[in-house]
């Protein structure tokens, strides 16, 4: 039995009592309980705008918090099996920067797979830390970049022993896992410290038979969306530490970047989530792999979709599946991940996750039912009907191994030129490209420039992917760095 009754949640509790006391509110927001913006509270609820309120006294203070959102924080640390936890409302982007800012600064170097978020790169372009990637194999035919390979891992601490830190996914957003324990083990051994961006992975704390958390397997640190698979409000996130970190540290470091004006029904969002994962979330998600099994055991029957699983574990770059991604590969029926994605969203009111080159992926989580499963399969059904054809000559390619020439803080702040983007093939890039989700970089500041990148972001670009990053919104042009620059 743990220290704390995990049915209370102190900030909701804290917020129900300043409910009743109909405080008279002479600070900010300036809508005053909504009075002042009626249509806010038309959209929202006179319950969701009267607890948008500021820190106070009662209700403590996300910077420096000494009672009811330290009582939550303690609660939560207990539930995930860490030794400290912080409630971040600056979505999981803020609790990655802070755990990359929390172990390195400038000239320091950092080992990870080249298939990170951008929050990551974004974090080495603020302090200046140089990335050492580890170049995840590929699965050629669902075009797919794999974990982590512990001999991978090995050779690159071994050749970079002045490293402070190891940074994992895990899971992917398609559900591959590293051999965690194995790596922690590894770096730990070298002195050390392990990152782990788990931002789809916060069923792994809650559910049984899951691949092992970051937690669990001992790392440092690791950032966990509350808001994906753990159903609170959209920007709210956790971020753990084990007890090698000094949590009044890490504070500081996250009140760098995180605001002074914590959102309230954020912090209850995490509060009441939390409570209700530590309750129910051995049955809640054992229903969700339960639906996600049935949809893909429907899905391979259809002939031409693969919706892939646990038979892709091969002990080393897929050491382990997350079971609760539903991800199908498209390419047998003719079509990119993107057309059918979009094809789900125009004619048949289906918003999927996401859609690469080569996939397409249904989020399966706490809040879906078998009638939404139904229709999805229906719909691929009709889809494979409608629009099969040959899929001679398509892309697989979703992963490109990168040559850094210049560390991401160096070129993004050097002098650059832009460029039409099919004249810039041998140029330093100082800015990111990616198809939006997944938010992995193609390109990243301080990154060469091939043919091979070029013709996957035309390829992309015509396939219709959501392409985000470069100043120029319609990506017909990129910024590379000056010739004199790089002399």
């Amino acid at each position: 039995m743990g220290r704390f009754n995990q049915e209370r949640a102190p900030i909701y509790e804290a917020l129900e009592e300043f409910r009743r006391n109909r405080i008279v509110p002479f600070d900010v927001p300036g809508h005053k309980r909504g009075r002042g913006n009626p249509e806010l509270v038309e959209l929202l609820g006179q319950q969701c705008v009267g607890i948008d309120v500021n820190s106070m006294k009662p209700l403590d203070n996300l910077c420096h918090p000494v009672s009811v959102i330290r009582e939550a924080e303690e609660m939560a640390a207990e539930a995930f099996g860490a030794a400290y936890a912080f409630l971040m409302v600056g979505g999981t982007t803020s609790s990655v920067q802070s755990m990359v800012l929390s172990v390195c600064k400038k000239g320091d170097k950092i080992i990870l797979p080249r298939n990170v978020h951008r929050s990551v790169i974004n974090a080495l372009v603020l302090n200046g830390a140089i990335p050492i990637y580890v170049n995840p194999d590929m699965d050629r035919d669902l075009g797919i970049a794999l974990g982590m390979k512990v001999s991978q891992v090995e050779k690159t601490i071994r050749e970079n022993p002045d490293a402070v830190a190891v940074l994992v996914n895990n899971p992917t957003y398609y559900g591959i896992c590293s051999d965690l324990r194995s790596i922690v083990k590894l770096a730990h051994a070298n002195g050390m410290k392990v990152l782990v961006d788990e931002a789809h992975g916060t069923h792994f704390y809650f559910g049984e038979n899951m691949p092992v958390s970051a937690m669990a397997a001992g790392a440092d640190m690791a950032s966990v969306s509350m808001h994906k698979s753990g159903g609170s409000l959209t920007q709210s996130s956790f971020l753990l530490t084990g007890p090698d970190m000094n949590p009044g540290y890490v504070r500081q470091i996250i009140n760098l970047t995180q605001t002074t004006s914590a959102s309230y029904l954020l912090l209850a969002s995490l509060d009441i989530s939390r409570r209700n994962l530590a309750l129910r979330g051995k049955e809640e998600f054992r229903k969700v792999i339960s639906l996600a099994e049935y949809a893909r055991k429907e899905i391979n029957r259809i002939g031409g979709y693969y919706a892939y699983t646990s038979e892709l574990i091969n002990g080393d770059s897929i050491y382990d599946f997350d079971k609760t991604k539903l991800t199908v590969n498209t390419l047998g029926i003719g079509l990119a991940g993107i057309e059918v994605y979009d094809i789900l969203r125009d004619e048949y009111d289906i918003q999927m996750e996401l859609g690469d080159i080569a996939n397409v992926l249904a989020y399966i989580s706490i809040g879906d039912r078998e009638r939404d499963m139904e229709r999805l399969i229906s719909a691929l059904v009709e889809i494979r009907r409608k629009y099969n054809r040959d899929n001679t000559g398509m892309y697989t390619q979703e992963y490109i191994e990168p040559k850094v020439a210049v560390s991401p803080q160096n070129a993004f702040y050097a002098e650059k030129e832009s460029l039409p983007l099919m004249e810039t093939k041998g140029r330093v890039c100082s800015e990111f490209v990616m198809c939006y989700p997944p938010g992995i970089p193609i390109l990243a500041p301080g990154e060469e420039i091939t043919a091979d990148i070029l013709e996957y972001i035309v390829y992309a670009k015509e396939k219709g992917c959501s392409m985000t990053g470069p100043e120029d919104p319609g990506i017909d042009r990129l910024n590379v760095l000056k010739e004199q620059w790089l002399a």
